[in-house]
């Protein structure tokens, strides 16, 4: 029987159902993460685990030589540009770096990126707040290494950095966005991991009646995808002073809300999940106290309250300003 390339309703429910058996995989992982190692130990290496997983789950498969649930739940394969064999290893180990290591890689450059610009600032302006950081974890690294590099930039060269990389965080948005209208209009690859990698899918089924109808609807859907991409990114052009201001209004507050909290109150209570003096005060429904960034990462796994168990939507958490 001749193979057929797969057209964009397989491709997309393949990808659906990866996820599912992905997402499965990550929430397995980080209770048992959770269970061992604590919940600070846990918060701490979220990210990393939930890479771990994404690699697991793709090394078994892919990497192995074999089907994904999801490309088995649609009888498709995977060939490589010539469309004849199936990719050889080093294209389907370019494709698991790249699909679940870099974006992590990626995300983690810039956000330290950003963080050590803005520290860079507010160490200018005599108010930088040190951050505590484990000795063998990759964000330390990645610090200090641009701490080193930081120092060879002015004042003038490290500000005009700051936006660029808020852009490039963006843009990294728009450009998946932007991909997956081409793939609509085309059909070839859904995710710019396989593009990358020349990796594209045949069903294994025969020809469908209905393949030239779906593939003529998701070309209608693409060319409207890329008509409010296109929407998107001249609301965001024109919006992007009011959030440069935005920004540097925040800055102000955090910096007089710290000044504040030294001068009034020398010893703040302490955070239940990090253990550390507790930093932007949230409370929940319930009436306990956590950091917020503690407690926006407890909610995305388990949308209850860490002491009491209270369970809660996490739009109910309450930011306290002024709180000393």
């Amino acid at each position: 029987m001749p193979l057929a390339p797969a057209n964009q309703s397989q491709l997309v429910r393949s990808s659906q159902k990866d996820e599912y058996y992905q997402t499965f995989l990550r929430n397995k992982t980080n209770e048992a993460v959770q269970t061992i190692a604590g919940s600070k130990r846990w918060l701490d290496w979220r990210k990393e685990i939930e890479m771990l997983s994404d690699l697991t789950y793709y090394g078994l498969t892919t990497f192995s030589g074999y089907q994904t649930l999801g490309e088995e739940y649609v009888s498709i394969v995977q060939v490589d540009p010539t469309k004849r064999q199936i990719p050889s290893r080093a294209r389907r180990g370019l494709f698991v770096l790249c699909h679940a290591f870099l974006p992590y890689l990626l995300d983690k450059v810039l956000v330290c990126l950003e963080h050590e610009l803005e520290g860079r600032q507010e160490s200018l302006s005599g108010v930088r707040q040190q951050m505590a950081l484990g000795p063998w974890s990759l964000e330390s690294w990645l610090r200090r290494w641009m701490q080193r590099a930081l120092r060879l930039l002015s004042e003038s060269q490290s500000r005009a950095c700051l936006p660029v990389v808020f852009v490039l965080r963006q843009g990294l948005t728009l450009l998946h966005r932007f991909h997956v209208a081409l793939f609509y209009i085309s059909g070839s690859f859904y995710h710019l991991s396989k593009r990358l990698a020349g990796i594209s899918y045949l069903r294994v089924m025969g020809q469908n009646s209905e393949d030239r109808t779906i593939r003529s609807s998701y070309r209608l859907l693409g060319a409207v995808s890329l008509v409010q991409l296109l929407i998107t990114l001249c609301l965001q052009l024109n919006n992007f002073r009011q959030k440069q201001r935005a920004r540097q209004e925040w800055k102000l507050y955090r910096n007089l809300s710290s000044q504040h909290t030294q001068s009034s109150s020398p010893r703040a209570g302490r955070c239940i999940l990090c253990l550390e003096e507790r930093r932007h005060s949230t409370s929940t429904p319930c009436g306990h106290l956590f950091c917020w960034e503690c407690i926006t990462e407890w909610c995305n796994t388990k949308a209850e309250c860490p002491l009491c168990r209270e369970k809660f939507q996490p739009h109910r958490l309450v930011y306290l300003r002024n709180y000393s």
